[in-house]
């Protein structure tokens, strides 16, 4: 599937003639180069491949338009950090009448998407993303915008009732409920929030020919919050026989891990929701999610 598959009522269409368009008009010094579109399973973004080296990266919703601006202002800030590569942005294109958003221009990094609890080499993928996640917890949090998941499990605990209700007849809701109703009850995060991703599923990750995490990309749902919220990758990404591993190296306690839990489920209760109709790669990736997080339930 790809991006180019309408997700969402106020979706911007885009195509490889538009982005040459608004490659010319931007960045003469590109204009010319090969553009093909990046098969994506993705629901925020749409990506071209500009030539070898380089990949337009263009928003097709207006939420996500901001996502843009503030990529372009932190990432250049936490890579220096982070033990693998992350995106670099090499520029940034303004709104025309033809394209109402702004967009990127970035520097294109090799690598597959794992797939979902069947990475390869799922043990070294546990420590490599441990060591990721624990870099990018310790970046100093001076100025740093809140995440896009910086509230409570509570506090989305309207919302998720909402959408369980909406789910009756799709997933075990009975199971699902009595799994979110447990996260709930764990201890709240002390002290205060930390840089996180927010968003480590598969799409997101990048790993090499050797199962090794080679990349980490969009970063439009990253700023200060709660650590747990980078536990999702326990759920998304590697098998039960892997996330002791990741525990242990990511150092959560009981009452962090619950919250990891509880965020993993809400968010693929929520996409699940959502995408279940217009998006099949990522409404199975959520129902997998769900499963998993029923039945690893201590």
């Amino acid at each position: 599937m790809a991006t180019n598959r309408r997700m969402h009522a106020n979706q911007v269409d885009v195509d490889e003639a538009l982005v040459g368009r608004l490659v010319a008009g931007s960045f003469p010094e590109w204009a010319g180069l090969p553009i093909e579109r990046v098969e994506s399973h993705g629901s925020t973004n749409a990506m071209f491949r500009l030539g070898e080296e380089l990949v337009a990266r263009l928003p097709i919703r207006p939420s996500a338009a901001q996502d843009v601006l503030g990529e372009q202002r932190w990432l250049p800030h936490l890579a220096p950090w982070l033990p693998v590569p992350v995106p670099e942005p090499l520029g940034t294109g303004g709104p025309t009448e033809e394209y109402p958003l702004p967009w990127s221009v970035l520097l294109w990094r090799e690598g597959v998407n794992p797939r979902p609890g069947r990475p390869d080499a799922p043990g070294q993928l546990a420590l490599d993303l441990a060591e990721f996640t624990n870099a990018l917890h310790w970046v100093h949090p001076e100025g740093a915008p809140p995440s896009y998941r910086a509230e409570t499990l509570r506090d989305r605990a309207p919302g998720i009732a909402a959408t369980l209700a909406e789910l009756c007849g799709v997933i075990d809701v009975g199971a699902a409920e009595d799994a979110w109703e447990e996260a709930l009850e764990a201890p709240e995060a002390g002290g205060p929030p930390v840089w996180i991703h927010a968003d480590l599923q598969p799409g997101n990750l990048l790993v090499a020919p050797d199962g090794r995490l080679c990349g980490v990309i969009d970063f439009g749902c990253a700023g200060l919050g709660d650590a747990a919220v980078d536990l999702l990758p326990a759920w998304y990404v590697l098998p039960a026989s892997a996330r002791p591993a990741f525990r242990t190296a990511v150092g959560a306690d009981d009452a962090a891990w619950a919250r990891g839990r509880g965020w993993a489920l809400s968010v693929a209760l929520n996409e699940l929701l959502y995408y279940r109709r217009s998006n099949p790669v990522m409404a199975d990736t959520a129902r997998y999610v769900i499963g998993e997080v029923i039945d690893s339930r201590d």
